[in-house]
């Protein structure tokens, strides 16, 4: 089993009154989560009053009486004052990061990790363990359940079994290989255990921890956690992640937003058949991009995983005309350069054949080895700073 890595704790961080007991529920109204968003964006710095109201459309006293409850339940503080162009000096405004905290979990098929973050995308601990996706709910709810208690410890009103009392908790995400029920919380046919079919896994997780917890695909975890964390700057508003860990899946981003499709299908992307009468897939088709690719890497040739990798891309990028790709998943990140490098030659030579100009950038995500985890922590801090497609 893994140990808990964790941070000190970061100094010059208490709200005016400190965490506490912060009333999460404050921050859920969408006016709020607009200006909490703003105080996130602007780091340390923070933002004025002024600023807030004109980027938000807010009246200047609306902004104010936000502004004022934030503080009052420790979300915000003073970060000082910035000179004006007239009048007296502004009071500026800075989020405070351990005013709320989540975990997230990623569920691999023979792994777990959680990680405790921070309201500003910081991980300030974290847990990795062995896991058999396999060995049925009982075992694989008990590994999840210790993670969450673990790494939620030292948080005031932590280390016990019911973490309703952690006043800093908003609640749990999970993530895990597909297909399931992003909405309901309930697994589907996982490829490769079927035996997780119609699954409660939300819903069970809740009742054990006593806090809310949100249940998604893993690549849809990290596509929003690559939202979030600002992707759309380096790749373009609408991009694919593609996963190839143990598995290979992927998450869309279609207009800065995550695309889940109308019953959390969407991305499913593993599993299209690009050679008839291919190689056998866990899935029961044959010819798979996911058997493909695995099947060659396994047997270290690389090239070659990733030419059949840029292919599918290629599907992807004609069928969507995205702006970018991004690559993550522990079989990339064995080999990011060889990965990288051979998707890209694959879309730019597509983009010749068609062309369609600029060739379509890849790049390897950010934080590749935690993109799943810590976008499953978004799950339920996004929707506080007004990201509704968590």
């Amino acid at each position: 089993m893994g140990g808990v890595k964790r941070s000190e704790p970061r100094a010059g961080m208490t709200g005016d009154k400190g965490v506490a007991g912060a009333n999460l529920g404050l921050v859920r109204s969408h006016n709020a989560a607009l200006v909490l968003g703003l105080l996130r964006d602007a780091g340390a710095e923070g933002i004025s009053r002024l600023e807030l109201a004109e980027r938000t459309g807010l009246t200047p006293q609306a902004v104010s009486k936000i502004t004022a409850r934030l503080r009052a339940e420790g979300f915000a503080t003073e970060a000082g004052r910035r000179a004006s162009t007239g009048g007296k000096p502004r009071t500026v405004l800075r989020l405070v990061p351990e005013a709320g905290h989540a975990v997230g979990v990623h569920l691999d098929r023979d792994e777990l990790r959680a990680v405790l973050v921070e309201l500003d995308g910081a991980v300030v601990a974290e847990r990795r363990a062995e896991l058999d996706l396999g060995a049925g709910a009982e075992a694989v709810l008990g590994a999840v359940c210790a993670a969450v208690r673990d790494v939620v410890g030292d948080l005031p009103g932590g280390g016990g079994e019911d973490l309703a009392g952690v006043g800093s908790l908003v609640g749990a995400g999970v993530a895990l290989p597909g297909p399931l029920d992003h909405a309901r919380g309930v697994l589907h046919r996982v490829t490769g255990f079927p035996e997780w079919d119609g699954f409660p896994l939300r819903d069970a997780l809740a009742r054990r921890l006593g806090v809310p917890v949100v249940v998604d695909k893993d690549t849809n975890a990290a596509a929003l956690g690559l939202a979030v964390g600002g992707a759309q700057e380096v790749v373009g508003r609408s991009f694919a992640y593609l996963h190839l860990g143990t598995g290979l899946g992927a998450g869309l981003v279609i207009d800065g937003g995550v695309h889940r499709g109308a019953r959390t299908g969407a991305g499913e992307f593993g599993h299209q058949v690009i050679q008839l009468d291919g190689p056998p897939c866990e899935c029961g088709n044959r010819g798979c991009v996911e058997a493909l690719c695995l099947g060659a890497a396994a047997r270290g040739e690389l090239a070659e995983a990733a030419r059949v990798l840029g292919v599918a891309a290629g599907n992807l990028v004609g069928l969507l005309d995205i702006d970018g790709v991004l690559l993550g998943g522990r079989t990339v990140t064995g080999a990011p350069d060889v990965y990288a490098r051979g998707v890209a030659e694959v879309l730019a030579a597509r983009a010749r054949r068609e062309g369609a100009g600029e060739d379509v950038p890849v790049r390897i995500a950010p934080r590749a080895e935690h993109l799943v985890s810590e976008g499953a922590a978004q799950l339920l801090l996004a929707p506080l700073f007004g990201r509704g497609d968590a």
